[in-house]
């Protein structure tokens, strides 16, 4: 059994993100995990920030394909999306969603996102892609790492980047998590996406854990993360 990490939108690297809970399950569980490189915000070998949500997916399913066995998908955010673009896999054992989406086909995250009672806001770029608008190290900290130790503060800052819009407005044309068993963790003092929006789409899922953490539970309390999938395992 593998561990497969979908980070979510508007950041880079998502193996940093990962790392305090990667860390943690193979040291108590002897779990190994990767996390997958989305082109939507220029991670791949395509040419800057190609391909939005379409190339995201078909990024996730390279990476299944080089498995030896089978996994636990997680999904950060937007990374659920990706994981129901990408379709059935035979590799996917369970799919665990943290504050993340489980999206029925023909819906964008632009759409899901929308009525949100206070939206993250972004601005367009250059090359067809949106980023980050209105924030710097601290604003950014105390909106999505509130409970995240101050030591990786910055390091999440720094791996802020611009994404295809793409990513944004192209409508999923499957929803690769129905007829899988799945884990909603809701964050209940998320400042990012709302609690309600979360339990929306926790009802799609097989069961649903509530935890006290922010956006990023993997970075704040990667325990947490860790307990979840070992009772998966």
């Amino acid at each position: 059994m593998d561990v497969v990490f979908v980070h979510g939108a508007l950041v880079r690297d998502g193996e940093w993100w990962w790392r305090p809970t990667a860390d943690l399950l193979l040291k108590q569980a002897g779990i190994g995990s990767r996390s997958v490189l989305l082109p939507s915000v220029g991670e791949s070998a395509f040419e800057g920030r190609s391909g939005g949500l379409v190339a995201d997916a078909q990024a996730l399913r390279d990476t299944l394909d080089r498995l030896d066995g089978t996994a636990i998908v997680v999904g950060h955010s937007y990374g659920g999306t990706v994981i129901a673009e990408a379709g059935h896999h035979p590799a996917i054992d369970h799919l665990v969603l943290i504050s993340s989406y489980l999206p029925s086909a023909g819906s964008t995250q632009s759409d899901i996102m929308a009525g949100e009672p206070d939206p993250v806001t972004v601005e367009p770029v250059d090359q067809g892609a949106l980023q980050l608008a209105g924030y710097d190290v601290n604003t950014f900290a105390g909106r999505f790492l509130h409970d995240v130790p101050e030591s990786l503060r910055l390091g999440a800052w720094e791996r802020t980047t611009p994404q295809s819009i793409a990513a944004f407005t192209t409508p999923t044309s499957m929803a690769g998590w129905q007829g899988v068993d799945s884990t909603y963790v809701v964050c209940l003092g998320d400042r990012s996406t709302s609690v309600a929006l979360q339990r929306r789409h926790a009802s799609f899922a097989s069961r649903a854990v509530e935890v006290a953490t922010g956006h990023h539970p993997f970075l704040s309390r990667p325990d947490l993360i860790v307990e979840q999938l070992q009772r998966l395992s």
